[in-house]
């Protein structure tokens, strides 16, 4: 067994620091919101879906959550009265997320907020280049750590984020 070179052990180590230090550093900026990063990232989600609702097993896809987690924070949110858990229509063996009139006004406040602190905390220290190599360097690592595209942002290989195409006008 070979043990990592020193290059590989700092690569890793300033990857690891940033995974732990940066959802600190959003939840503090979200705080006048009353809402933690992930907790964001799950009203977003809900805020962009049809309807403003999702299964809980999509939206788990979707915030890059396992179901348990996604379950904790889904009563959290509820407690706050931003999110509802409602029958599926459609399968009366799924349960949805709905958002609330209050976490659309939670999202709302938010919103600006989140692109504000990512905009500090992250984009800023980039420029156009590094912005790409991110998005491709994140996408190869989670492609190893999710082959069978399970999660959103790596079932198609594409994000909800991506830009959409440009088509030639005629």
């Amino acid at each position: 067994m070979t043990s990592l070179s020193q290059p590989e052990r700092v690569a890793v180590a300033r990857l690891q620091a940033l995974l732990e230090l940066l959802p600190t550093a959003l939840d503090r900026q979200l705080t006048s919101a009353g809402v933690t990063a992930f907790e964001y990232t799950l009203l977003e989600a809900l805020a962009e879906s049809e309807y403003r609702r999702l299964r809980l097993s999509a939206l788990a896809a979707r915030t890059n959550a396992t179901l348990a987690r996604l379950s904790r924070v889904v009563t959290s949110l509820e407690r706050k009265g931003l999110v509802e858990r409602m029958p599926c229509p459609a399968d009366s063996r799924a349960t949805n997320a709905v958002l609330t009139a209050a976490g659309e006004q939670a999202y709302a406040h938010s919103r600006d907020l989140h692109a504000d602190a990512v905009r500090a905390l992250v984009l800023d220290a980039l420029d156009a280049a590094d912005l790409d190599d991110l998005s491709r360097v994140t996408l190869a690592m989670l492609t190893k750590l999710d082959p069978e595209g399970r999660l959103t942002v790596t079932g198609d290989r594409a994000c909800a984020a991506d830009p959409v195409p440009m088509v030639a006008l005629a």
